[in-house]
Parts: structure tokens; sequence; C-alpha cells
């Protein structure tokens, strides 16, 4: 496939939930900027934008779409790097975010515990997630019939993200929370990874039928220019590493990267991830 960056993806890969379309923006060589709308209120607003040109392009494509607002996961370049230009072109754009000086644009300021409402079909539950980094945050959505979660780059498809700034056992405990989600709930994470991270969920659990079937539909996507993304929680628990460590073949796995058995949840998801690092 092209690199993300070469097209916006035209917003066909539309996930309808309800009132709300969430659609990928593409970015760089694998990130998504997603874009959200309500289709009731006609409101919009993108997750994520570290490059201002593609959404500043989906916007004028519809028709010169205003933006209702900018909602950060955490204060990486590819996820905030857009956000000047951006408010240049539409000044008065509520950002939200965690209060950090990493992020200045942050105007509306959220933490865990915190409900966000930003239209009458969208509402927003606050996630704190750290382990990527010490203070990144996920945007989790529940109605009677869909839940969704904007979880930046802590839970990708079939992987989560690196360490950069917090421990094995703050992802860990932040993994917890996302797994104990709705299993219904779709997961709209900020990078096309997947493929690279089913390789390397196959070299964890090789026997895993689950991990080579959705490998073969995965494949067909790119194969086809289309995103892999979203899942959702259900799909992760069958093939995701970071949400099985308490599999026995997960569970064994790590004890033989350890070379000793692995004493608890966090032992083995430390060795995982370690392989993964340098996988």
């Amino acid at each position: 496939m092209n690199s993300l960056s070469e097209n916006t993806l035209a917003l066909i890969n539309k996930t309808t939930l309800g009132a709300i379309e969430v659609s990928p923006i593409g970015a760089f060589d694998d990130n998504y900027i997603w874009y959200i709308e309500d289709t009731e209120t006609q409101q919009c607003w993108i997750v994520d934008p570290g490059s201002a040109e593609p959404v500043l392009k989906t916007l004028k494509s519809l028709n010169n779409k205003s933006l209702s607002g900018i909602l950060v996961t955490h204060h990486h370049h590819d996820h905030i790097g857009g956000i000047d230009q951006i408010l240049k072109v539409f000044p008065d754009t509520p950002v939200y975010g965690v209060k950090s000086d990493r992020v200045p644009q942050v105007s509306m300021f959220v933490a865990e515990g915190d409900t966000l409402e930003l239209s009458a079909n969208l509402t927003f539950e606050i996630i704190s997630v750290t382990g990527h980094t010490r203070d990144h945050i996920a945007y989790f959505s529940k109605n009677s019939k869909h839940s969704f979660l904007f979880s930046g780059d802590t839970l990708f498809v079939a992987g989560c993200g690196r360490l950069f700034e917090g421990s094995a056992e703050q992802m860990l405990s932040s993994l917890k929370k996302l797994k104990a989600l709705p299993a219904n709930t779709v997961n709209f994470c900020a990078h096309e990874y997947t493929l690279n991270n089913l390789k390397f969920a196959e070299a964890v659990e090789p026997a895993n039928q689950d991990i080579q079937e959705f490998k073969h539909s995965c494949i067909e996507l790119r194969n086809n220019n289309k995103p892999t993304v979203p899942t959702t929680i259900q799909q992760e628990l069958l093939i995701n590493p970071f949400l099985r460590w308490n599999d026995p073949a997960v569970t064994k796995k790590a004890a033989e990267l350890a070379e000793k058995p692995v004493l608890n949840d966090v032992e083995t998801f430390a060795q995982i991830r370690l392989w993964k690092d340098r996988f």
C-alpha cells in the first residue's frame, strides 16, 4: 500500500455508530487522524491531528465543513503537529486534552473520570492510560447500542504502544482498563501497524488459529488499500498478546524469554513487551 500521506482515504471507510460516523484520514506513513461527525447535528471533530494538510483538505472536500473541536490523546508530534495550523483556519476551536505544557494548545482540560459532552449524540468518558507516555488518555463513548474508543498509541490492532515514559506495570494497568470495556467496543487506534503486530503475535502464539485467520483478512484489506483499523475489544482478546498475558501459551513464551518461571501478570507482560521492542 502507498503511504497514508498520499491519500486521505476519501472518507470511504466510514464506521457508522448510530448518529455518529467515524472515518480515517491518513497522515505520514502510517498515522490515522480520526474524523468524527454527528450526522444529526452536523458537528464534527478531529482526533490527534499530527498533520494539518490532510485535515484541512478533508474539511474543504465536505463543503468547507467547520470544525467543532480537536481531541488529543497525548503529546507526541505525530499527534499534535497540525494543531497550530488548523487553529489558524479555525481559531475558536476548542482543543481537549490533559493539562500539560507539552500540549500548550489545549484549551479544555480533561482528566480520568471526567465526562465530556460534545453533542446530543456524543459523550466521552476520559480514561487515563499511562505507559506509552505519562499523561496519555483515551476517549470512550458508550450508549445503549454502541461503544467505541479512541485509544491513541495505547492499544493497537494486535499490539500496544512502546513504553517511552511508563513502566510495564503502568501499561498493564492501562490495558486492563481497556480489556474490561464491553466486548463490542470499537477501537480506533492511531497507527496502521497491524501486519507487523500480527507477525509478532504469531511468534508468541504459533498455534493460535484466530491470529492466522485474522492475518489473512488483514492482508487482503491492505492489498486493496484499505485500513485494518478499527477492530473490537472482542477481536483483540483473541489475537492481541498484550491482552492475553494470562493465556497459558503467552505465559509459557514469557517464561522461555525470561529463562525462569514468570511469577505474575506484570512479569509476563514485561517479557513479551521487551521481545516486541527488539522483534
